[in-house]
């Protein structure tokens, strides 16, 4: 079994490493091919990689390359993982919007259309390469914005699903307050990609008890305490929003913060700088205790699931992925992408029946995928009005004058990306 990650000199790619070598019976991978642009953070990071390979027996073989089109040939799956424009990027995608008094972020606003843009087109030409050498290889996407980018490879065409932590994170959490394993723990899990909320906690499946109250009721200020929102908003509210929520529900208290403090891509520069350092060390042959702070917590577990289900269905049943709707939510269009548990298996993702949910949450997941309908076009065929569009439709913008001027702001620091500026 041959696995390719595009982007596989990240920090995060230990991570993921050393999930293939920990769980190599779910996931048999013969050869794994790191691609990326960076000889040298790839060197040390393919380094390090051989390096706990060998710690933990895995007779696998790891193969780096710059050479994109070789390093995907023949690859049953390949796994998305890039960053366009680098941490540079990310640390004007976090301030920019700050100055129109919006939320500075990567994944979401103003910040996280500037990604979609300057993503959507790089992540398509890798995907047609992909096919070009083997039309069957499921390409599996972590990158950011996943929704966005998932539903531009989905509409090409191509054979993906797309992929995020967030989920896997609360399993774990959960599991860990309630005392029982994870695979124990199902998660009525609904939304978007970053717009998400936990409505059931089940034991032991789909059909399993609902928890969550209990959940809620005993463990109420801990979880609350991880999402950074007040425990009287989890106790109205009766489920559990991602932490991403906070960006909505708190908005004008998180722009004040973020204009006080460091952005959290200075945070992960420097974070990064440390880690490389530490990579290139050679007596080092495990992942480091600073990667955990680098974010993508359990990332390689849900990746070697995810993959090893859709390559041979050895994964999990059911799993927390990004897919097309198909009347799933039955207020989008079938084209949608969502995020919601499915079942996955060699034939793809096919999301499981998720109850009706209640207009405070459905109300806001339909004006987002507005937004994300309105942002797929500006990636796909660019333009200063489509951006403007799609940022006044977004609800963390939605003023004409906030607009215009983020409008500006995102064209000008991010004109060397855009094709069309």
């Amino acid at each position: 079994m041959k696995l390719a990650v595009v982007g596989g000199g990240s920090t995060y790619t230990p991570e993921l490493i050393d999930g293939f070598a920990r769980l190599r019976e779910t996931l048999p991978v013969t050869e794994l091919v790191l691609v990326d642009p960076a000889a040298e953070r790839l060197d040390l990071v393919g380094g390090l990689a051989r390096r706990i390979f060998a710690r933990q027996g895995h007779g696998g073989t790891i193969v780096t390359t710059q050479d994109l089109d070789a390093g995907v040939d023949g690859a049953d799956a390949v796994l998305l993982q890039l960053r366009v424009g680098g941490q540079a990027a990310r640390e004007r995608d976090e301030t920019w919007p700050l100055e129109c008094g919006c939320v500075g972020q990567e994944t979401t606003g103003a910040g996280g259309l500037a990604k979609a843009l300057r993503t959507v087109p790089v992540v398509l030409d890798i995907a047609e390469r992909v096919r070009r050498t083997n039309p069957d290889a499921w390409i599996i996407d972590f990158t950011n914005p996943v929704g966005i980018v998932t539903r531009a490879l989905l509409q090409a065409g191509h054979k993906a699903v797309g992929l995020c932590n967030v989920a896997i994170g609360f399993q774990r959490r959960f599991a860990a307050h309630l005392g029982v394993t994870p695979a124990e723990v199902h998660l009525d899990h609904v939304g978007l990609n970053h717009l998400t909320w936990e409505t059931g906690v089940r034991l032991g499946g789909p059909e399993g008890e609902n928890v969550l109250p209990r959940l809620l009721a005993e463990h109420g200020d801990a979880i609350a305490a991880d999402l950074r929102l007040p425990r009287s908003v989890l106790d109205r509210l009766g489920v559990v929003p991602s932490y991403y929520l906070r960006y909505f529900y708190a908005h004008d208290a998180v722009v004040e913060e973020l204009r006080t403090k460091p952005s959290r891509a200075a945070e992960v520069a420097a974070m990064e700088k440390e880690l490389l350092e530490m990579y290139g060390d050679p007596a080092l042959d495990e992942k480091p205790e600073l990667l955990a702070r680098r974010g993508g917590a359990f990332y390689s577990e849900a990746a070697v699931d995810l993959a090893a289900s859709l390559l041979g269905g050895g994964g999990s049943p059911y799993q927390v992925v990004n897919t097309y709707n198909n009347g799933t939510l039955p207020f989008l269009p079938d084209d949608a992408v969502i995020e919601v548990q499915a079942a996955v298996g060699p034939s793809g993702a096919s999301p499981l029946p998720v109850a009706p949910l209640d207009p405070l949450y459905a109300g806001l997941i339909s004006h987002v995928t507005a937004y994300e309908d309105l942002a797929l076009e500006a990636a796909l065929r660019g333009g200063r009005d489509r951006v403007f569009r799609a940022l006044l439709a977004h609800p963390l913008v939605g003023q004409f004058d906030r607009a215009d001027g983020l409008t500006d702001r995102l064209i000008a620091h991010n004109r060397e990306h855009l094709a069309w500026a």
